[in-house]
């Protein structure tokens, strides 16, 4: 049984913060399907279309039949520890500075067997079931777990290097006034984060649920408006060098499209905060977190953005929106490439519909903030970098992938539809 991982004690800022570095991040091209799969969660095989046999490593033939049709199909992660063996000593200095490391091989049901990282709560010939977890380097390995989940197991340090779980962990949400705050704090707060900023603009003007916010545990109600670069600049000074993980909620919403707007003041409020806001944030926490991103059990480990899923593919009713959202989306892609080179995770949280005022005109289902708070703390348990909240956004990335063409004709007229 692994053993609760405690408080990490205070800092001595007389040692040395250690360099953020990676593991091998040199994958050829079919390999890559591995990071896909642990993006989302998924445990994904390349399965022969012509023979069915399961393939690993990934390859670009079969090496049954040698047919080239080769699919990432989602398949059984059940199998076996059958070795192990722990890594004392290595040329590479990201393992160096975390060895021991445990690493062995499992057979799966299905087949084929595979090297992989080994949790603590695995012994040798116990069943086991196998995760893709995306390592610093952003690239998929696989992990092997406990078969059924065993007490305190997230707080394994190889597991926990490879997720983001918040226990213990300080945590910034930028935007108070959201109705999702308090489920978000409250969420942070029952998995164990050890602080929870919140940032509030225009402090003056009074909102509902401050008072709740204030209660929860471990809660700190900053100054924050990530409209303006000055107020982003001066918290970051304030508590940049101890955010471990950021949770970029704010954003600005308003129906309507292009033409039945009339002026572009609307349209500018949603850049302003939903694209320049995040930028603003990375501009300002940004290389504090990258350069964190190695430092123990409090190390800075992810940065986490809200949008809408629409962000895929634009829902005309709320058009401006949606392409504000799809801006930001090509945003966090630049700065999920730039904070990888401290190992500091992106996570994209893509919701439908939301129950606030504005997509009150919509019909159901919507998205609770409670809802929504347990993807968020989900998703960084689970190390994951895109996460799809509501039978609305799993239901429209499913459509985006089977043809985006066909979705865009879909989406032409949303009138009556979530």
């Amino acid at each position: 049984m692994t053993d609760p991982l405690s408080p990490p004690p205070r800092k001595n800022p007389q040692k040395r913060t250690r360099v953020p570095t990676r593991p091998s991040h040199v994958r050829s091209r079919a390999a890559l399907g591995f990071a896909a799969a642990a993006a989302e969660g998924r445990f994904m095989l390349q399965t022969c279309a012509e023979c069915g046999a399961v393939q690993y490593p990934p390859r670009d033939a079969c090496g049954s039949c040698l047919s080239v049709e080769l699919n990432w199909t989602d398949v059984s992660p059940a199998g076996r520890l059958i070795a192990d063996t722990t890594v004392r000593i290595s040329t590479n200095v990201y393992f160096r500075e975390r060895t021991p490391w445990r690493v062995g091989t499992v057979r799966l049901d299905i087949g084929p067997s595979v090297m992989c990282h080994v949790h603590g709560d695995v012994a040798v010939d116990d069943p086991v079931r196998l995760s893709i977890k995306l390592d610093k380097s952003g690239q998929g390995v696989m992990f092997a777990l406990p078969q059924k989940a065993t007490p305190n197991m997230e707080d394994d340090p190889h597991m926990r290097e490879m997720t983001c779980d918040p226990k213990h962990r300080r945590v910034l949400i930028t935007d108070a006034r959201n109705e999702n705050a308090p489920a978000l704090a409250q969420a942070l707060a029952e998995a164990g984060a050890s602080l929870i900023f919140v940032g509030e603009a225009e402090s003056w003007h009074p909102y509902p649920h401050r008072a709740t916010l204030e209660k929860i545990a471990n809660v700190e109600i900053m100054p924050l408006d990530v409209t303006d670069t000055a107020s982003v600049t001066e918290l970051a000074a304030e508590i940049g060098g101890k955010t471990d993980i950021l949770i970029n909620n704010a954003r600005f919403v308003r129906p309507g499209g292009i033409m039945d707007r009339g002026d572009v003041i609307f349209s500018r409020d949603e850049m302003e905060v939903n694209f320049f806001g995040m930028m603003r944030l990375a501009q300002a926490f940004g290389p504090a977190m990258r350069g964190r991103g190695a430092d123990g059990d409090n190390s800075a480990t992810a940065w986490v953005n809200i949008l809408s899923v629409y962000a895929w593919s634009n829902m005309p009713e709320f058009g401006a929106f949606s392409a504000s959202n799809a801006a930001a989306l090509s945003l966090s892609q630049c700065l999920r490439a730039e904070l990888l080179q401290g190992g500091v995770r992106v996570m994209n949280v893509f919701t439908g519909p939301t129950e606030d005022e504005w997509h009150q005109p919509l019909p159901p289902p919507k998205v609770l903030p409670a809802a929504l708070a347990r993807a968020v703390v989900g998703g960084l348990k689970d190390g994951l970098e895109d996460v799809f909240v509501g039978d609305v956004a799993k239901d429209l990335i499913d459509r985006w992938r089977a043809g985006p063409k066909i979705l865009e004709r879909e989406m032409l007229d949303t009138r009556g539809q979530g």
